[in-house]
């Protein structure tokens, strides 16, 4: 039995290392953001624009990730909570209120949150909450500061919530896997990959 689920953890943690590798490879440590061709378009430009950004994609994973592995009410709790208080850092952006390091504070949330992962740290609600909070200020704030630019900005707006949700959904269901032999071994990996991107991110920022 613990052969086979030797096993198991090993084609888990294969199947972890498939899916977030290329994150790391693609993305650009010498750009924490970049711009898609079509970003002052509609609904499509919005939705499309979070993929861009890799560091934004690592993180917003991760908070679906950490909810996993925290379980209710986490799992739903800070995927709901993120985006709330990244529409504020947004309101932030679109006033012009400065916040400094705001490129450093988001590579570092891909840093702190895959590493709460990949060390299997848990915390009580309201640190976790306050955790992805501080975060999502630094992620609504660059964002906000490019969308008045965008020809249509509620429609981009929808668009670009609904991609964050789904990169919420995909860490999740990633996370899921924690209930099954070998599955704690993987969002553990996947949570040191995810740091690992972030600090490259973060070095490039620096």
């Amino acid at each position: 039995m613990m052969i086979q689920n030797r096993s198991i953890c090993l084609r888990t943690s294969t199947l972890c290392a498939a899916v977030i590798l290329p994150l790391l490879l693609w993305g650009q440590p010498a750009a924490a953001h970049t711009e898609d061709p079509g970003f002052v378009g509609g609904f499509m430009s919005g939705f499309s624009h979070p993929f861009y950004g890799w560091d934004h994609v690592l993180a917003m994973v991760a908070v679906g990730l950490w909810g996993a592995f925290l379980g209710r009410p986490a799992i739903w709790i800070l995927p709901i909570v993120f985006p709330l208080i990244m529409a504020f850092g947004g309101v932030l952006g679109i006033a012009g209120v400065p916040l400094p390091a705001v490129e450093a504070g988001i590579a570092a949330s891909s840093v702190v949150l895959g590493v709460l992962i990949a060390l299997a740290l848990r915390s009580p609600l309201w640190i976790a909450i306050i955790v992805v909070g501080c975060f999502g200020i630094f992620h609504g704030h660059a964002h906000g500061t490019e969308l008045p630019s965008a020809n249509s900005p509620i429609t981009y707006s929808i668009g670009f919530v609904l991609a964050t949700g789904l990169l919420h959904l995909f860490g999740i269901a990633f996370g899921l896997l924690i209930g099954v032999p070998g599955g704690r071994l993987a969002v553990r990996t996947a949570g040191a990959a995810i740091a690992v991107g972030g600090l490259s991110f973060l070095l490039g920022v620096w």
